[in-house]
């Protein structure tokens, strides 16, 4: 049968296949996927529907998306990793630029401004984690971790990092999967009461091979890591480095990282400015001081500002390009690929918009909700507002084991008050029982807590 040429999809004319194969020394394209396992090989044609026209493929995809049912439709408690946020219109505006929306790698030659608005987004982050030097952004919070931690490891020349349990499940599997097998990892356990970072079981594990540990605060849980300075001091005295995690909107109203000795902070921009886009829209940060030993092991751009050789005149580019991946090929430390540099610019937009002032006021304004909830699910019969005994910023975790249901029924019947409840964690952290871990921020009204307590206690109550 005669091989279709697709106007579309390159090199598909039969001769300069035959020219290219020629080139490389292959008989046929299948040989180039000889590697491929022969089970895994479809052996039969692909059976694809007929082609849609363009109209009929915008109905049929819309046909799919309006089964979806937003936070538009119902209110959303959900969070555990993936934040309901208020979004200033100016940051769709001019992060949709094409300046910037249509820029990929940055080079001269397409670069209007976007070296400088990432520099400035930098800068932004830097002030806010209290740290010298900012990357620009990985994938998601996820990655961020995993890549601190093998920072860290380089740092140290070490092999073992310890986590918290309580570090979110799935982030903790993307360090473990990133790390593995160069790095060893070993997870530190909790205070069920108050799910502060067992101290003891760390001082234990705390070898000579340890390069770093990492927890995050506020934590998976909700809850406040207090223990800070005293987790920072064993580790100085072991040399391994310590890495946290946090979520940055909580940093108008909480101390960063950095203070209490953190020497490596990471965690995820989204809740700077970017819509939940159903759990997409993620984008990483690290942070550290600016000592060449850690400079120098970011695999990711860093963008600096530079004197021209016109006075008064600066320029914005690469720091230290040679160290990345881009210039050492796979002799560099870690691969660099896509990066979510538009997500960084929408946070440098949130941040510069927002200020110290209104960073403050936002953070104030989500505990001040957030124990509003707390006390009011506290006055529910069978329900704990607050499993853990610690403060809290905008997470918490809701105990319903004296309540005679499971959280996926709760969440069942929520669903018919047009509500999105909490995070079911019985499966996670089954050791806490029927709980969930519910989230609350500045967008929640007091009328949307009090819906919240009311069709909880009128589900609980049939």
């Amino acid at each position: 049968m005669a091989q279709k040429v697709h106007p579309y999809i390159p090199n598909m004319v039969p001769e300069v296949q035959a020219e290219m194969l020629k080139v490389i020394g292959a008989e046929s394209i299948m040989e180039l996927y000889s590697c491929i396992p022969d089970e895994l090989q479809l052996k039969e044609a692909l059976d694809l529907p007929p082609a849609l026209t363009e109209y009929e493929l915008r109905r049929h995809i819309e046909g799919i998306l309006n089964k979806n049912t937003s936070t538009k439709e119902y209110i959303n408690f959900l969070g555990a990793g993936c934040w309901q946020h208020f979004i200033p219109a100016v940051c769709d505006e001019i992060n949709q630029r094409s300046e910037f929306l249509t820029a990929y790698a940055g080079e001269p030659y397409e670069d209007h401004g976007r070296f400088q608005a990432l520099f400035e987004y930098q800068s932004l982050v830097a002030e806010l984690v209290d740290m010298d030097v900012v990357n620009v952004p990985t994938f998601d919070w996820g990655q961020a971790a995993a890549t601190a931690v093998r920072m860290a490891a380089r740092i140290t020349g070490r092999k073992k990092v310890l986590l918290a349990r309580t570090v979110a499940p799935e982030r903790s599997k993307i360090i473990i999967n990133y790390g593995t097998p160069q790095l060893k990892f070993e997870f530190v356990q909790f205070d069920t009461t108050s799910g502060a970072m067992d101290l003891g079981d760390l001082q234990s594990k705390l070898t000579e091979d340890v390069a770093a540990v990492y927890f995050e605060n506020p934590s998976y849980l909700g809850f406040i890591e207090a223990q800070g300075l005293e987790i920072s001091k064993l580790l100085k005295a072991n040399g391994s480095l310590m890495v946290v995690g946090v979520d940055p909107i909580s940093l108008g109203v909480l101390a960063p990282p950095s203070h209490y000795g953190a020497d490596i902070v990471c965690g995820d921009l989204q809740p700077l400015g970017m819509h939940m886009n159903y759990s997409g829209g993620q984008a990483g940060f690290i942070a550290t001081r600016n000592e060449e030993s850690f400079v120098h092991e970011y695999p990711s751009r860093l963008f600096g500002i530079v004197p021209t050789v016109k006075e008064g005149e600066y320029g914005f580019g690469d720091v230290a390009y040679e160290r990345t991946s881009f210039a050492q090929r796979e002799k560099g430390k870690e691969s660099v690929g896509t990066q979510t540099a538009l997500w960084g610019i929408t946070a440098g937009v949130y941040l510069a918009l927002l200020g110290p002032e209104g960073m403050q006021e936002v953070g104030q304004t989500i505990m001040q909700n957030s124990q509003y909830a707390q006390q009011q699910l506290n006055q529910i019969e069978g329900v704990k507002g607050s499993l853990l005994d610690s403060p809290f910023f905008k997470e918490f975790i809701v105990d319903f084991n004296q309540s005679g249901y499971t959280v996926e029924q709760i969440n069942q019947k929520l669903l018919e008050k047009k509500v999105f409840g909490g995070k079911d964690l019985s499966q996670e952290f089954p050791e806490f029982g029927q709980s969930a871990l519910f989230c609350v921020t500045e967008v929640h009204t007091k009328e949307d807590i009090d819906h919240l307590v009311q069709s909880i206690q009128e589900i609980l109550t049939k």
